[in-house]
């Protein structure tokens, strides 16, 4: 079973769901987890409600939103491989850093406990400045892969990256087999 985590970056929450689905439709189980605010906050993107009917649906599986329901994740609740979009940089910072206080981290923590593999979909405003250490230290990082990212708007976003979504299948193969799919900045 995959685990497939949804971080708070609403505008790309669309092609993290349409990559979430296409993996079901090739045969992947799917287990769903969301962050507090993915799971709870309504936006110009959507109501959080239909986004969570939505996801369960797909998966026919409830989704895991709490620390508590991601902690049994690593040991006592294997995943193959968790998936982590989009994940926002404030996510990736925690993870970096071993802050483990949502769900998402907890279950990237509990899933790394054992040596598995972490794929992640970045979709943050401040890659590239702030929190570029954090991509860093992950790309580094044993056992952690990205989806290819671009700059999606670089003359009015300059520190933004966005991972590539439609390549998230392929990267799913790639971590799998221990492989970082390149190039990684597109």
């Amino acid at each position: 079973m995959i685990g497939y985590g949804f971080c708070g970056s609403f505008c790309t929450l669309s092609r993290g769901f349409d990559e979430m689905e296409r993996l079901i439709l090739d045969g992947r189980e799917v287990l769903p987890l969301m962050s507090d605010a993915v799971y709870s906050t309504d936006t110009r993107f959507g109501r959080a409600e239909d986004l969570r009917a939505r996801v369960e649906a797909a998966t026919g599986k409830e989704i895991v939103h709490t620390v508590v329901g991601a902690e049994p994740l690593g040991p006592k609740r294997p995943l193959e491989l968790l998936i982590l979009a989009p994940c926002t940089g404030n996510t990736l910072a925690k993870i970096a850093l071993g802050i483990t206080d949502t769900a998402i981290t907890m279950a990237a923590k509990a899933h790394q406990r054992q040596d598995r593999p972490l794929l992640i979909a970045l979709a943050s405003n401040d890659s590239l400045s702030a929190n570029l250490s954090n991509v860093a230290r992950l790309i580094t990082r044993k056992g952690v892969y990205f989806v290819p990212m671009k700059q999606d708007d670089p003359e009015h976003k300059p520190h933004s990256l966005v991972a590539d979504f439609t390549l998230l299948s392929d990267c799913v193969s790639a971590a799998l087999a221990g492989k970082q799919i390149r190039p990684l900045f597109l």
